[in-house]
């Protein structure tokens, strides 16, 4: 069996993948990194459900390899365009007045898909009102601004699921190998904000009802494929999950208490609570076997 060097997101690279590689940069050098990523993810067919390269995995894998020193990769044809942090500074116009009440007592909640030039508003308010801030989304994700009569009275967001928790896995029947070919038919719930002057009884529990109800339409008209389980993680020394406990979502226990930072991961000591919600009667089904 060839000597594992390096392990990245499931995948484990020996020393044939990172001759592989070292050849490829070679061959490609001067045209620069993304031309590599790309080269990288075509030749190990390394693909996403809707059939586009993963571009961003290959870059990160690239990246994680050369701190490691097992590589070298040519200089940035481009500065990084993210080196600087996106201002959220400028208030966007938005209606801030209380909303009190219970949710019965307003029209029902109006859900709008974003597209990625109308976030400005989503992200002002998740940057400034949410806990945990800006989240940073790659890859598949929705994003949801929620109103009542114009009113905008909650955020959502949808992204890729964890890569691994024990407890999900456990419940799901998952062995490595499944889990790491089915994980794309998992979302999460990465934020679900209500601003704070918005106090309406019931109303977060409605709103993750109406999100799901859609969830899998949305996210098959635009990744091309279905999602068949929801999760969410709850910071429990924050909130007690009230809201996805009255939605119906399962607990199913707790995080370890520590979080992925570039290929490890580091203790943090802040277990979350797990929910989970099947968008399928036959969740397992699917989750197992290869019929999605």
């Amino acid at each position: 069996m060839a000597s594992i060097v390096f392990r990245y997101r499931g995948r484990h690279l020996d020393k044939q993948d990172i001759r592989f590689i070292r050849a490829l940069i070679s061959k490609h050098y001067q045209r620069g990194r993304s031309y590599i990523s790309r080269a990288l993810c075509e030749a190990w067919k390394w693909v996403q459900p809707n059939g586009k390269l993963k571009e961003c995995a290959a870059r990160d894998l690239l990246l994680r390899l050369e701190e490691q020193g097992l590589i070298d990769l040519p200089k940035r044809l481009r500065p990084k365009n993210n080196l600087k942090e996106k201002s959220l500074d400028q208030v966007p116009l938005f209606l801030k007045e209380p909303l009190m009440g219970s949710a019965g007592d307003h029209e029902r909640p109006c859900l709008d898909l974003l597209e990625a030039q109308d976030n400005y508003l989503w992200d002002y308010l998740v940057h400034h009102y949410h806990y945990l801030g800006l989240p940073k989304m790659v890859g598949e994700h929705l994003r949801y601004l929620v109103t009542i009569k114009g009113q905008v009275v909650g955020c959502l967001s949808w992204a890729s699921p964890a890569w691994k928790v024990k407890a999900r896995d456990e419940f799901i029947g998952w062995d490595e190998e499944t889990r790491r070919s089915r994980l794309h038919f998992i979302v999460n719930n990465t934020r679900f904000l209500i601003p704070e002057w918005i106090q309406v009884k019931h109303l977060a529990s409605r709103i993750l009802a109406l999100s799901l109800k859609r969830l899998n339409a949305d996210w098959e008209r635009i990744y091309g494929h279905r999602v068949y389980l929801a999760e969410t993680f709850v910071d429990i020394s924050r909130f007690e999950g009230t809201c996805y406990r009255a939605a119906n979502w399962i607990f199913v226990g707790h995080t370890k208490g520590s979080a992925k930072k570039g290929n490890a991961y580091r203790y943090h000591g802040q277990p979350k609570a797990i929910y989970l919600y099947p968008l399928h009667h036959h969740f397992r089904r699917y989750l197992l076997d290869d019929q999605g």
